[in-house]
């Protein structure tokens, strides 16, 4: 009878106080703005690149380096908290939306081979540098 009792208290006191999640969303909305005003400015360049005629390298290292010199001199002190996976997944999800159709990505195969194809060539073209710091 004491166990029921306990076991009615515990539930009571849990139903008027509910345990505090562990899992908390620490973004910064501003983070998540600049992250997206940088991953549309690479997607406009890559894409216009792409129908200007070039080839998807030198699409994607002139995309990188002229997004790269702008976020350079950016004074916003948020992109020292943009993580580089975030960005990729982010720049791979506008650049298959906007103008992965007209060169065949599609869908999650095409986010994940532009994902993983930006961060190589980023790697390569931008050793030194990150692009949130």
């Amino acid at each position: 009878m004491l166990k029921l009792f306990f076991g009615l208290l515990l539930f009571i006191n849990f139903q008027l106080k509910p345990a505090i999640g562990l899992n908390f969303d620490t973004s910064d909305p501003s983070v998540s703005l600049l992250q997206n005003r940088i991953s549309n400015n690479f997607s406009k360049k890559y894409c216009n690149a792409i129908q200007n005629g070039f080839s998807k390298d030198e699409a994607m290292k002139s995309a990188i380096i002229k997004t790269e010199n702008i976020i350079s001199f950016s004074y916003n002190p948020q992109k020292k908290w943009i993580e580089k996976s975030d960005l990729a997944n982010q720049i791979a999800l506008q650049v298959v939306n906007n103008c992965g159709p007209s060169f065949g990505l599609i869908g999650k195969d095409g986010l994940n081979y532009f994902k993983s194809y930006f961060l190589e060539i980023y790697e390569k073209t931008t050793p030194d540098k990150n692009f949130s710091r």
